[in-house]
C-alpha cells in the first residue's frame, strides 16, 4: 500500500464523490485521480525519478491535493514547503533537499524568482502564472505553466514502481538551533498512521472534515490523507482570519468532524459567535499541536456539545499522532494526553530507554512503524532523537496508576529559577484560568539572581478589564512563590506561525 493509493482506490470506488470543497466548488474523486497522473506523466517525462524531490508550495486548495498525490504517482518525494516562506529560507530548503523541481502559483513568486538565483540544481518550475517571462531570464530552469500539463489530459495512471519502505515525504520543521529540520517519512510511516487515526476516530466515507489548518503541516496533512483513505470529503476554508466564515462553512456543509491547534479554539471560543451557532451534523472535533489547558478543554467540549472531543499528541517525526484521550474518558482524566494510539508502544522512559514507574517522571518515547526515518542530511540530530530503538519527544511526562500518560513539561521549554526547574505549561494552564486572560505565553528570561525569572505574556479576551497587579493576586493563590512569574507583558497577540503554533523564540528575541 501506497500514499497516493489512497486517492486511486477512492476514485475507483466512488469516481463521482464529492472529494475536496474549495471556494464554492466541489471536486470528485475522479476529476482529482485525472489531474494528478496528467502531472505525474509530465514529471516522470521530464526525467523525474523514483526518489527524486520535488517541492510544492501552494496554499490549500484543489491545486495542492492533486499536485501532492501527483508527486507521490511519479515516485518522487513530495517536499511541502511552509507558505510563510522568505528568498533566504526557500534558498536553503530547495538547496538542502536537493529539489529538482518546484510546483507553485503566482502568489510566490516574488520569492521563488530570487531564490532561482541560487538554486542550481532545480531544473523545472511547474507554475500557474499566465506571464511567465520573468523566469524566462533563470538560466538553468524550465519552465511550464499547471494549466497546460492540466489540459493535456495524460489520464493514464503513470504505475511507477514503488514500495512501502521508499521515502514519501520530507517535512520540514523547526530545529532547536534556528534551522529547519528535515524529517524523512516512508509511504508505511504515513501509511501506518493514518491507518490507526482512522481506526480510533471510526472514520467512514460519510465524514467530512473541515480544514482550517495549513496542509504543509503534519497535523494538516493527516486530515487530507485519513479522509481520503475512506472515500470521505474534504472541505477547505482558508478563512480563519474571519473565523465566522469558517463556522458559516460548518454549517452549511454540514460537516462531520473538525480540527484544530489551541490558538483555533481560543478564537472561536473569544473572536467568533459559535455559541450562537448550531452543528447538527458535527460528530467530533480534534486537538493537537501543543497542550490546551484543561479549563480551555473544558469549554470547547460544552460549547460543541455533544460532538466528541479528542484531546490528541504527537510530532512530525511520528508521522503525525501518537496517543489520544478516549472522549469518555475526558471527564475523568482531565490534563492528560490519553492513551497510545493502535499499533504504536508510548511510555515514560530514562535516558536509557529503561520504562520508569507509574507516577515517576522521564521523556516520554515511542516506537511503532509510524516513527520516522531521520532528519534529512543531520546524522547529529537524528542521533539525539532516535536511540535505543526509540524516539525520544522531548517531552517530560508521567503515567498514572490507569495507564494514561501527562506531559509535564518539555526539556527545551523548562525555566531554571534559582537551581528549581520549572514548566513553563504548568504556569500557562493556570494563568488561562483566570476568565479574562485569552491567551499566554511563559518563558525565562535573564536574571542576575537566580539565572532566569518567569515572564508571562498576557493576552486579554475583547472588552475584557484586568490589570497586572489582579493577575499577581490570583495567582499567587494557585501557584507556589517560586513558580509565580517575576515579569508581565500584556499584549494585543503572540507571534504564531501559520499553522497557529505560538513562537516563543520570537517572544524571547523581544526580550533581549
Amino acid at each position: 500500500m501506497l500514499v497516493h493509493n489512497f486517492l486511486e482506490l477512492s476514485a475507483q470506488n466512488g469516481p463521482a464523490k464529492n472529494a475536496v470543497w474549495f471556494k464554492e466548488q466541489w471536486m470528485t474523486y475522479q476529476e482529482i485521480d485525472n489531474k494528478a497522473n496528467s502531472v505525474a506523466n509530465y514529471l516522470v517525462a521530464i526525467g523525474i525519478k523514483r526518489g527524486d524531490r520535488v517541492a510544492l508550495l501552494y496554499e490549500n486548495s484543489h491545486d495542492y491535493i492533486i499536485n501532492y498525490y501527483a508527486i507521490l504517482k511519479s515516485g518522487a518525494v513530495t517536499v511541502s514547503l511552509n507558505n510563510e516562506i522568505t528568498v533566504d529560507s526557500l534558498t536553503y530548503l530547495i538547496n538542502d533537499s536537493g529539489a529538482k523541481a518546484i510546483i507553485t502559483n503566482k502568489k510566490f513568486s516574488r520569492f521563488l524568482i530570487p531564490a532561482l538565483q541560487k538554486t542550481p540544481y532545480l531544473k523545472n518550475i511547474i507554475i500557474e502564472q499566465e506571464d511567465l517571462s520573468a523566469y524566462h531570464e533563470i538560466g538553468h530552469c524550465d519552465q511550464i505553466k499547471l494549466s497546460e500539463i492540466y489540459n493535456s489530459k495524460n489520464y493514464k495512471n503513470p504505475n511507477v514502481r514503488t514500495i512501502d519502505i521508499d521515502l514519501a515525504s520530507i517535512v520540514y520543521t523547526s530545529g532547536s538551533t534556528g534551522k529547519a529540520k528535515g524529517v524523512t517519512l516512508s509511504h508505511l510511516n504515513i501509511i501506518t498512521n493514518t491507518r490507526s487515526i482512522t481506526e480510533y476516530l471510526k472514520l467512514t466515507a460519510s465524514d467530512r472534515i473541515l480544514v482550517v489548518l495549513p496542509f504543509y503541516y503534519i497535523y494538516g496533512k493527516s486530515l487530507l490523507n485519513t479522509h481520503f483513505s475512506v472515500g470521505g470529503s474534504v472541505v477547505i476554508d482558508n478563512r480563519f482570519a474571519f473565523p465566522n466564515k469558517v463556522l458559516e462553512t460548518m454549517a452549511n456543509l454540514e460537516v462531520t468532524g473538525f480540527s484544530g491547534v489551541p490558538s483555533t479554539f481560543m478564537i472561536l471560543l473569544n473572536k467568533s459567535s459559535v455559541k450562537k451557532y448550531q452543528f447538527d451534523k458535527l460528530r467530533y472535533i480534534t486537538q493537537a499541536g501543543g497542550a490546551m489547558a484543561p479549563s480551555i478543554q473544558k469549554e470547547v467540549s460544552a460549547v460543541f456539545d455533544p460532538a466528541e472531543l479528542f484531546i490528541m499528541y504527537g510530532a512530525t517525526e511520528a508521522s503525525a499522532r501518537l496517543s489520544y484521550l478516549p472522549p469518555e474518558k475526558l471527564n475523568s482524566k482531565w490534563g492528560s494526553i490519553g492513551i497510545p494510539i493502535p499499533n504504536v508502544d508510548l511510555f515514560v522512559a530514562d535516558e536509557s530507554g529503561a520504562e520508569k514507574a507509574q507516577g515517576e517522571t522521564g521523556q516520554i518515547v515511542a516506537r511503532g512503524a509510524n516513527i520516522m526515518q531521520g532528519y534529512w542530511n543531520d546524522k547529529i540530530e537524528t542521533a539525539s532523537v532516535l536511540k535505543n530503538g526509540l524516539y525520544y519527544t522531548g517531552d517530560l511526562g508521567k503515567m498514572d496508576t490507569d495507564g494514561f500518560l501527562y506531559v509535564v513539561g518539555r526539556t527545551k521549554d523548562m525555566i531554571k529559577v534559582g537551581g528549581e526547574r520549572i514548566s513553563a505549561k504548568e504556569i500557562e494552564e493556570k494563568i488561562l484560568e483566570i476568565n479574562e486572560i485569552h491567551e499566554t505565553a511563559v518563558i525565562g528570561v535573564e536574571d542576575e539572581t537566580l539565572g532566569e525569572a518567569v515572564k508571562a505574556f498576557l493576552v486579554l479576551r475583547d472588552n475584557a478589564e484586568i490589570d497586572i497587579m489582579s493577575v499577581r493576586k490570583i495567582l499567587s493563590k494557585k501557584l507556589p512563590p517560586v513558580k509565580q512569574p517575576k515579569h508581565y507583558e500584556i499584549v494585543e497577540k503572540l507571534p504564531k506561525n501559520e499553522s497557529g503554533k505560538i513562537l516563543k523564540s520570537k517572544l524571547k528575541e523581544m526580550c533581549n
